[in-house]
């Protein structure tokens, strides 16, 4: 048998009027919010999700309709541990992220326009310590107290789709129209209509105008 107390209980948790108010209310804030910061970015049609966070925008650039379902980490690092830097990062127009994307530079990030990334992309151009060269950082060192460097610029051209978990870090150019697989971790230059996968990525297919296909370039693939 059910008591009346539980019975209310249940009752007064089933009425949706009250949670579909305090939702579309969410909403519209939400919305008013992303309107705003699209005017001060000046970066028409800009969607930023829930928990996304901005750091240096003074030196990102917004193309049009920028789409970020939430939780992006974008960051132009202009100081860290008394280095200085100059970093920008440039970001066309039609870009879409998924989830817990992210960027972080102290040189130089460039997304294409109609560049789409998968949920927990990470893309930089730094590391932090520098593990090739002269003055390499020591084991002995903390990481987080490691100078960053030992990277470089990141371009990404036009119309590359970045599966989810996906790790770049520069330098490196990929090419337009290419995809990255998920899980994969880029290190070098991708030529343009080429799909990559694996870690260190490497490539398995490439486009053929003449087909209009992807042919695979490893005898293990389709």
């Amino acid at each position: 048998m059910i008591s009346t107390q539980s019975t209310h209980k249940r009752k007064r948790w089933a009425n949706p009027l009250p949670w579909t108010l305090i939702l579309l209310s969410s909403r519209l804030l939400h919305k008013w919010k992303s309107k705003f910061l699209s005017y001060l970015f000046d970066a028409p049609g800009m969607y930023l999700g829930r928990g996304s966070v901005v750091h240096g925008a003074d030196r990102i650039a917004f193309g049009r309709n920028f789409y970020v379902h939430g939780n992006l980490w974008l960051e132009a690092v202009t100081q860290y541990g008394g280095q200085m830097f100059e970093p920008s990062i440039q970001i066309g127009d039609n870009v879409s992220f998924s989830d817990g994307v992210h960027v972080t530079s102290i040189e130089s990030i460039i997304l294409g326009d109609g560049v789409l990334l998968g949920s927990r992309v990470y893309i930089s151009d730094h590391n932090h310590g520098n593990y090739r060269g002269v003055d390499q950082s020591r084991p002995s060192e903390p990481p987080s107290l490691r100078q960053l460097g030992g990277g470089g610029q990141v371009i990404i051209e036009k119309n590359v789709w970045i599966g989810d978990n996906a790790v770049i870090v520069g330098p490196l150019v990929i090419g337009a129209g290419s995809v990255v697989a998920a899980n994969a971790v880029v290190r070098k230059d991708i030529p343009p209509g080429t799909m990559v996968a694996g870690v260190p990525a490497r490539a398995i297919k490439r486009f053929e105008e003449s087909t209009g296909t992807w042919k695979s370039i490893d005898p293990n693939r389709r």
